[in-house]
């Protein structure tokens, strides 16, 4: 914490520095004290609930918090209480990596992509969610809204009651008749929409929903693709892995660099006993050479191309070599200067 700095060297008042931190003065010791006794460390928020705080009822919760060297904090509510914090925090953060997953596949590699329009019987007795329970949820949330809006603005009119006018409460819901009808409408709406939504299913089967036949898109041919897909990505993660010692921005720029290269002309040569795949140079030297070292890498593996003896061989071409003299020509193409050809 900055006011922690700022009062232990005397650059400000511990007054002062809680009034501009929004502070109060025993808030800002009590960190100093916890700062000079473990550091960063000991100023991050103490696991499960804080005290002051009001619990869930009939419910028992933890937190657990993970604290980065630059001092940033996340926060992971859980109800487990039989597993360790470590294990907790591992379980949330793989499950954020595969929502990551499931994101980048989508964008990149179309994994929500129709394949075909073939169908399959679909199975009649599967429940789905019930469409007219989501029409009523619907309706309740908008109500919910208008009935909001409402006691706001009646709230408001409770706030600026002259009390030399209305004294009395009776008086008041004369006065704002209009606003107390609303809002005696809006109340009764919503009991009745929810008195509604109990009473339909929150499930229903799919034969209930259509009188024909239920079909679906087939699936075989999707669930082939989408392996492929999803083994193309493990391969590219491998060659990111690879390519990570040799450009500096692989964890930013890394997928995009590979999708370049995948992407790149080239040219290939095959002789007796070798593939040789050229590749053209990139649109810049340095993600040129990065391409170059993956290419060595790739070299010492002696990969073998499937369903022959030919072993493949990758490199690129180097990017053009540009002289200081003007257009821009390669030095061992440039005319001879006078003195050369005296000489």
């Amino acid at each position: 914490m900055r006011w922690c700095s700022w009062s232990k060297r005397g650059l400000r008042n511990r007054g002062r520095v809680a009034h501009a931190f929004g502070r109060s003065e025993r808030t800002v010791r009590r960190y100093q004290e916890r700062y000079a006794q473990g550091g960063m460390a000991a100023l991050r928020r103490a696991e499960g609930w804080r005290r002051g705080r009001r619990r869930i009822r009939g419910k028992r919760l933890r937190q657990i918090t993970r604290l980065c060297d630059n001092g940033h904090q996340t926060q992971i509510i859980t109800s487990r209480l039989d597993l360790r914090d470590i294990e907790i925090a591992w379980r949330m953060f793989e499950r954020w990596r595969q929502e990551n997953f499931f994101k980048y596949m989508r964008e990149e590699f179309l994994l929500d992509a129709l394949v075909d329009y073939r169908i399959e019987a679909e199975d009649p007795t599967r429940t789905i969610p019930n469409p007219e329970r989501r029409v009523l949820d619907k309706q309740i949330r908008s109500a919910c809204s208008e009935l909001s809006a409402i006691e706001r603005a009646y709230g408001a009119a409770v706030a600026n009651n002259i009390e030399q006018k209305r004294r009395t409460m009776r008086g008041f819901k004369i006065a704002h008749g209009k606003l107390g009808k609303k809002l005696r409408a809006a109340r009764a709406r919503l009991t009745k929409l929810i008195a509604q939504r109990r009473a339909v299913a929150a499930r229903v089967e799919i034969r209930d929903l259509s009188e024909g036949a239920v079909v679906k898109l087939a699936t075989e041919r999707k669930h082939l693709t989408d392996i492929i897909k999803m083994v193309a990505y493990q391969t590219e993660s491998d060659l990111l892995a690879l390519l990570r010692p040799h450009y500096a921005r692989a964890e930013q720029e890394g997928r995009t660099l590979l999708h370049e290269i995948f992407a790149a002309a080239g040219d290939i040569r095959v002789s007796d006993t070798e593939l040789h795949i050229t590749l053209a140079p990139l649109s810049s030297p340095h993600r040129t050479h990065a391409a170059q070292a993956l290419c060595e890498v790739l070299d010492q593996t002696a990969t073998v191309f499937p369903g022959s003896r030919l072993r493949i061989r990758f490199t690129v071409h180097p990017p053009p070599r540009i002289g200081l003299a003007f257009p821009g020509s390669p030095p061992e193409l440039r005319a001879p200067s006078a003195h050369t050809s005296a000489s």
